[in-house]
């Protein structure tokens, strides 16, 4: 934003001499002389004194320079000032994750987010499936994490928290590896017939109604089992040491080693997306901006 001109003329000021302000420039000592010369003529008034010795300011020559020194001073301040209002703020965001919680949807999908698109980095925060449950997971939105990828036809997350859709996991079934069931391809209704099933509370989740609904009345030959919480580690554990089976959904196949997940002839789906709070702060506000611009 200033000439090249002034700058050489404080860096000769300073240094005293043409040739070590050349040194300093990477030019030669003659093009040091002939932009001093160029800038004297230009203002119309000696700025240094040559001696023998090197170069002294003149009266002229001290007033510009601390003059020049504001001008130096103050352009790159502000070159700084208008390049950061430029950049985009950047943003981390903490994402929840765990067994039961996946990150690896919304991970995949921001992977295709071109990079100069991004000027939020995200931070993975591990969630102990064995020790909280949903609803402790939703009240540290805002606090410990920003927001987690869930099934979310639970009433209590569509009420509480704000939902940006990513897709569909099929309903299926669970059972221990020693289970009669356990080498079928397909379960049918009929093959539940005289097995207990768990299922999660009455009018917790939609879906999980619609199935509790289709059993009850067109094959009461199922018992329905409900579960202590929405889903646990615990709850897992308790359908394989009782030899229950237990409605899953087909991402939590591997959750434990003891438990094989089978589809189901039902077309059963529960809807999935990136869980966040009511209020969202503006960093988690442009992350889900930059998340919906990439195709599903």
């Amino acid at each position: 934003m200033y000439s090249q001109q002034i700058y050489t003329f404080v860096v000769v000021a300073e240094a005293g001499s043409f040739s070590k302000a050349a040194e300093k420039l990477y030019i030669t000592t003659v093009s040091v002389m002939k932009q001093i010369n160029a800038l004297e003529s230009r203002i119309g008034v000696k700025l240094f004194k040559r001696t023998n010795h090197g170069v002294v300011l003149t009266e002229a020559g001290e007033t510009i320079y601390k003059t020049a020194k504001d001008i130096i001073r103050l352009s790159n301040e502000t070159i700084k000032k208008v390049q950061k209002s430029a950049c985009p703020k950047e943003y981390t965001i903490k994402v929840g994750t765990s067994m039961l919680y996946p990150a690896k949807p919304l991970v995949d999908l921001w992977g295709k987010i071109p990079l100069t698109d991004k000027p939020i980095k995200i931070k993975i925060i591990p969630l102990e499936d064995g020790q909280t449950n949903l609803l402790s997971i939703v009240n540290s939105l805002g606090k410990e994490i920003d927001c987690f990828v869930s099934p979310y036809e639970s009433n209590q997350l569509m009420k509480s928290c704000n939902i940006y859709h990513l897709g569909e996991y099929d309903c299926c079934i669970a059972v221990s590896r020693n289970h009669k069931l356990a080498n079928k391809k397909l379960i049918k209704y009929e093959d539940l017939y005289g097995e207990s099933l768990m299922l999660v509370k009455k009018g917790q989740a939609p879906v999980m109604d619609k199935i509790r609904s289709e059993i009850e009345q067109n094959h009461p030959q199922i018992k329905i089992i409900d579960t202590a919480t929405f889903y646990s580690a615990e709850v897992f554990n308790e359908c394989e040491q009782k030899g229950y089976a237990m409605e899953i959904l087909k991402p939590w196949a591997d959750i434990h080693p003891s438990l094989v997940t089978i589809p189901v002839e039902w077309n059963f789906k529960v809807k999935y997306g990136i869980i966040y709070t009511k209020k969202p702060s503006k960093s988690v506000k442009e992350f889900i901006k930059a998340v919906s611009s990439v195709e599903i």
